[in-house]
């Protein structure tokens, strides 16, 4: 046994905690790297009831995210009005789990009081803690009371067909959820916007054109003449993207020094086989061969080797 598993929690300590009312105690299990104490632990947290409520609320604000992902589950078991508030404040937190937890529980809490929050959560950069945002809201009975609004609960909910029946009052929603960090939504927010075929969607295409993923390009140059943009002022957009290919001078540099490494720095698989192989030659020749033949016969193919590697990244394209 490892000297950190000695002092691991086991199931049945928690049980003995949970009858103890040791809350501290089953707050701290909630750091434990196994899924299933830290599960237990805040079951056993939620099921002290209002009693927890206090060190449940400061432990919201403990840097370990386990912990505030567990305290958060069992504030939802509980249901006490008094951890809305709390909950709401979390929902700004800097990690996307806790933020979706914390979204998810209000929904189980059931106040009315969240609807605000949650509404303004829809607009978050991550596809999770929105759909968290929207699932909370439908169990609250939320209803959307614009086209707008609809067009964010939609795209929370992942009903794109729905999204994309709204019309063109989805396109600030739209275009709102093109600061994804998932391409894949990205590019499902450019199709659409290509379908509902409005000259509004130019700007949010041309941010497309110009997205790091060439997936989501390519989608904005095939939707862009639908929006009106005319296909003479697509590659101007398409200009603006960050660029991909690698500097064909550094790889060849690396080479030449190193020989292995500019093949690593372009992406290929080799380049660490090549310079393994070449520490091994550099090693025997030096030993057999001296310093002078040994830099005779390496330096004319490191110079190959850097041309190589130059005019592969040199071909390498930038889409």
């Amino acid at each position: 046994m490892g000297f950190p598993d000695f002092f691991a929690v086991k199931p049945g300590d928690l049980d003995r905690m949970r009858d103890r009312h040791d809350i501290a105690g089953l707050i701290r299990a909630l750091r434990s790297s196994d899924f299933a104490v830290q599960t237990q632990a805040a079951q056993a947290l939620g099921s002290l009831g209002t009693a927890a409520m206090d060190e449940l609320i400061c432990a919201l604000k403990r840097k370990n995210k386990n912990v505030r992902l567990g305290v958060i589950g069992a504030l939802a078991i509980i249901r006490d009005p008094r951890s809305v508030d709390p909950l709401t404040e979390t929902l700004r937190d800097e990690n996307l789990e806790v933020r979706w937890q914390a979204a998810i529980a209000l929904g189980e809490i059931g106040d009315e009081r969240a609807i605000g929050a949650l509404q303004a959560v829809l607009r978050d950069t991550d596809k999770y803690v929105r759909y968290g945002a929207a699932f909370a809201l439908a169990k609250l009975g939320w209803k959307p009371e614009t086209a707008e609004e609809r067009a964010f609960f939609f795209i929370g909910m992942q009903e794109w067909k729905a999204a994309e029946a709204v019309g063109p009052a989805a396109i600030p929603a739209l275009s709102h959820v093109l600061t994804d960090h998932d391409r894949a939504v990205r590019r499902k927010v450019i199709e659409i916007l290509g379908s509902i075929g409005d000259d509004r969607a130019i700007p949010a295409l041309m941010q497309g054109l110009a997205d790091s993923s060439s997936e989501v390009r390519w989608q904005a140059v095939l939707e862009a003449p639908k929006c009106g943009i005319d296909p003479m002022y697509i590659p101007r957009g398409l200009s603006r993207r960050p660029r991909t290919a690698k500097n064909a001078l550094v790889a060849g540099f690396l080479n030449f020094v190193l020989p292995g490494l500019g093949y690593g720095y372009i992406g290929k698989w080799y380049g660490i086989m090549i310079f393994q192989i070449d520490i091994t030659a550099t090693v025997y020749l030096y030993k057999y061969e001296g310093q002078g033949s040994t830099y005779a016969m390496l330096v004319p193919l490191y110079l190959l080797l850097a041309i190589h590697a130059w005019y592969i990244a040199k071909k390498m394209p930038d889409f």
